[in-house]
């Protein structure tokens, strides 16, 4: 059962929890998706972005409704656990929690892989091991000291991440071929289907955007403000870099799968441009982990304040900086160990249909908790009856549809093995009441 968050401090506006989305959803895949897309799309990549952006908007509805309805920290996996129980809950809480640690331990090690084309010393696992304590060892630092301390850091690497891709955006402009823009044959439902799975990636991070749900000032009115003003700014700014390096490289821009950017920009502004990109690309990366170890260990602090898993500990509040530092330490080292050794790569499947069937847990609980959660005043809702939570869960449905039948397997497994934890926990639970 949700219980209050007692001690945190409800500190982040809608400026703060805007940045705090957007520095999860623009990661590293920005950087490298438009020569992916056009690879399959061609000059009319730009469906994709429309498509995609749509088919986001309608999950991210269901997400404001949920978010306005439930506004305790600990985001999907709060609104799953009040709409149908302990059990979705442990499983949502434990999916949110765990693909989030290794998205996160992934994009270290990328960033250490662009630090290391500018000094070699970094493909050297000593080096790559104390860089990657330093890093956490300040994260976890600067998120124990106070949430306050933790949005403001988010604010600054969104804005250093954004930055980069706004000039690519304006001064790009001046370089831009229309001939490379023109759409000679519209995409088959195939090549739209194919481009938008890819795309649909580019777009995740909303769901742990918001996990800080008990620290957000007038959630009832932030929360739904925040997630709109957030996708509606990725959506333009996508569709405006793909535009940009589509309109500047044309059919050459299939070539450059590693560094799309980064050549727009060598065009656009000489060798300044392509250094820029490429730091950029490593900030963007570096935002993106310290954003989840301002948010990710709210869901572990979560599944402890409601007694779903049975650690005391990871529900402690500091007495001073008002922030769950038990969790926040057992996150950074779980993400650094994970980091360190490498040994995530095997688990990144089962992290990905973890967030989709998340996705679908928000969903079926925005249905659910119409029903069963009286609306208060102030609270957001969707307009037009239940369409768009049923087209959020087709759509969901289908992506999942097109994992293969060896990730299928794997993610059903996993559930089982979380099934049979959760099922001895309780257990033990009942042999300590008796």
């Amino acid at each position: 059962m949700i219980k209050k968050d007692e001690g945190l401090k409800r500190s982040i506006g809608v400026f703060g929890l805007s940045a705090n989305i957007m520095n999860i959803m623009i990661g590293a895949g920005i950087f490298a998706l438009p020569a992916v897309i056009a690879g399959i799309m061609g000059s009319a990549s730009i469906f994709s972005y429309i498509f995609c952006g749509i088919l986001i908007a309608l999950i991210v509805l269901c997400f404001a409704e949920a978010g306005s309805k439930v506004n305790n920290t600990g985001g999907p996996y709060t609104y799953i656990e009040t709409a149908f129980g302990d059990y979705a809950g442990f499983l949502a809480g434990i999916f949110a929690s765990g693909s989030n640690i290794l998205a996160s331990a992934a994009v270290a090690n990328a960033l250490l892989n662009i630090i290391a084309t500018f000094n070699p010393l970094f493909e050297l696992t000593s080096y790559r091991v104390l860089s990657l304590l330093i890093v956490y060892v300040l994260l976890v630092t600067i998120n124990v000291r106070g949430i306050k301390q933790g949005i403001g850091l988010v604010k600054i690497n969104t804005l250093l991440k954004v930055i980069p891709l706004i000039i690519l955006v304006v001064l790009g402009f001046k370089n831009i071929s229309v001939s490379n823009l023109h759409i000679e044959t519209l995409p088959t439902l195939g090549q739209l289907g194919e481009s938008s799975l890819i795309l649909f990636f580019a777009f995740l991070g909303c769901e742990t955007g918001l996990i800080v749900g008990g620290e957000i000032k007038n959630p009832k009115r932030t929360i739904p403000r925040s997630i709109f003003l957030s996708i509606g700014s990725v959506v333009v700014l996508y569709i405006l870099i793909q535009t940009v390096s589509q309109g500047v490289l044309g059919t050459d821009l299939v070539n450059h799968k590693a560094t799309p950017l980064a050549e727009t920009a060598k065009i656009s502004m000489g060798t300044f441009g392509y250094v820029l990109l490429t730091i950029g690309a490593a900030v963007s990366m570096f935002g993106m982990v310290s954003g989840d170890l301002l948010n990710s260990p709210r869901v572990m602090y979560a599944l402890a304040r409601d007694k779903v898993i049975p650690i005391k500990p990871l529900a402690k509040i500091h007495p001073k900086f008002a922030t769950p530092y038990i969790a926040i330490i057992v996150h950074g080292f779980l993400v650094f160990l994970f980091a360190s050794t490498g040994s995530f790569e095997q688990l990144v499947i089962i992290a990905t249909s973890s967030i989709l069937l998340l996705y679908l847990g928000v969903a079926l609980s925005v249905i659910k908790l119409r029903k069963t959660k009286k609306s208060e005043a102030g609270e957001f809702k969707i307009p037009g009856g239940l369409t768009v939570p049923i087209l959020s869960i087709g759509i969901i449905i289908y992506f999942l549809s097109n994992l293969s039948h060896k990730e299928m397997i794997a993610t059903a497994v996993f559930i089982g093995l979380l099934t049979a934890i959760f099922f001895v926990i309780r257990f033990i639970k009942r042999k300590k009441t008796d």
